[in-house]
């Protein structure tokens, strides 16, 4: 039987434990508090000393405001637009890559499995340069393609890392049933391999998606037409000269941030079984 302090000890450890990751969540939803409670508020509260946590003359001037620029709603689309389209092909490279390092053996496989995660601790404001030499020559500069491009090949080396992980879980005798009914790689891969690491391709997907509609960095120096802009290069914009309208930038990012929460949300399950998977395999 345990004693009455060893009971005590347990409780005291559980309530640290405890405490300090609620300490943990105030911290990191604070930020994401105030911006929200900030677009509710008119400029000259946002900006009034001493503070207000809550509005204190609730309003939707700013929503208003900025939904009703035409800019907006363009920069809105052209983020989906290139998340979807980088999630999509980092997903669909990523997948055939990670199937050729789980199932095959060949010499410098392990080697350039390694160049793969180490290509992730480099920089990106080092590749500025010549991504940007490049998609110039290419005639990409000032394009979304050129932008998919290279936010893909940013996303696909640990995109290629997570689904080798998740591919490597399913039993290679499942290969070989299919090999023995005649079944090719496609097909197996196709039939057999996708359907069992589902939940591992969404949030891929999901982790590439996130990545390409935060991205700052590449649409701002590989775009430079108005109309072509993406979300985050948007609100950069609602900085003016000699005024700055906070409550509008405020209620900017929280609809910028609508769309990665909505995708969480919808897509939770898959991610839950996705973690769930990774725990069991390790």
């Amino acid at each position: 039987m345990r004693t009455h302090d060893e009971s005590g000890g347990g409780f005291a450890r559980w309530l640290g434990l405890y405490a300090a990751l609620a300490a943990m969540a105030l911290y990191n939803l604070l930020p994401f508090f105030w911006m929200v409670s900030s677009s509710f508020k008119t400029d000259i509260e946002v900006t009034s000393f001493p503070a207000t946590i809550l509005p204190q003359s609730f309003t939707v001037d700013a929503y208003a405001r900025i939904w009703g620029q035409e800019g907006l709603v363009r920069y809105f689309l052209n983020s989906l637009q290139v998340s979807g389209a980088t999630a999509l092909l980092s997903a669909t490279i990523g997948v055939f890559c990670a199937y050729g390092f789980s199932r095959f053996r060949f010499r410098g496989r392990d080697t350039m499995m390694v160049m793969f995660l180490a290509s992730q601790v480099i920089p990106g404001v080092l590749l500025v340069g010549p991504y940007f030499k490049m998609m110039s020559f290419a005639g990409l500069y000032n394009t979304h393609l050129g932008l998919i491009l290279a936010q893909t090949t940013l996303t696909l080396p640990f995109s290629v890392w997570m689904l080798k992980g998740y591919i490597d879980s399913v039993p290679l005798e499942i290969d070989q049933a299919a090999e023995i009914d005649g079944a090719s790689r496609l097909q197996c891969l196709w039939h057999c391999i996708l359907p069992n690491i589902l939940p591992g391709l969404v949030a891929t997907m999901v982790f590439a998606f996130l990545l390409a509609w935060g991205d700052l960095l590449w649409a701002l120096c590989l775009i430079s037409e108005p109309s072509k802009q993406t979300m985050t290069l948007g609100i950069t914009n609602l900085v003016g000269q000699f005024r700055v309208l906070w409550s509008d930038i405020m209620a900017a990012t929280v609809i910028g941030c609508a769309i990665p929460a909505g995708a969480y949300v919808f897509l939770q399950r898959y991610l839950v079984k996705s973690s769930a998977g990774s725990a069991v395999k390790g």
